[in-house]
């Protein structure tokens, strides 16, 4: 009347899961904090880029240099992949860079301090700080 169930049973398959969960590589949560800072620092690296091509500054290029640094160091020593960015330049494109530098940053932040990363805790809080100040003083330019 019924066919025979042919099949392994759910619980058999997840009980073998487990076994086999050892014969792949795990990361700690330390390594996953340290890919997802780097993640967030090249996302910031890359804005500053952009930010430096629409404005060049000698602030932007120590602070890129200083993030390339940070990002190389998580990376077990592999420098981040740069682009060369040509944009167009006008007065919104350049806030909403630095609303977005200074989203990241604070991404980057709140990362780095979870994982008790004072080098890149202390390079994200200058670059919010910075993008901030960048902000402040564009507002009246952008009220008038």
């Amino acid at each position: 009347m019924y066919e025979p169930i042919r099949s392994k049973s759910v619980h058999t398959m997840a009980a073998r899961g487990r076994d086999r969960r050892q014969d792949f590589p795990h990361r700690s949560r330390e390594e996953e904090l340290d890919i997802q800072l780097a993640g967030h620092l090249a996302a910031l690296l890359a804005v500053t880029d952009e930010l430096r091509a629409v404005a060049p500054a000698t602030e932007l290029t120590d602070a890129a240099e200083q993030l390339a640094r940070q990002i190389a160091r998580l990376r077990g020593g592999h420098p981040p992949v740069r682009s060369a960015v040509a944009a167009a330049i006008h007065e919104p494109h350049l806030s909403g860079l630095h609303q977005r530098a200074h989203a990241l940053a604070g991404r980057a932040l709140v990362v780095a301090a979870s994982r008790a990363d004072t080098a890149a805790a202390i390079l994200a809080a200058e670059r919010m700080d910075a993008h901030e100040a960048a902000l402040r003083e564009r507002e009246p330019a952008a009220a008038h």
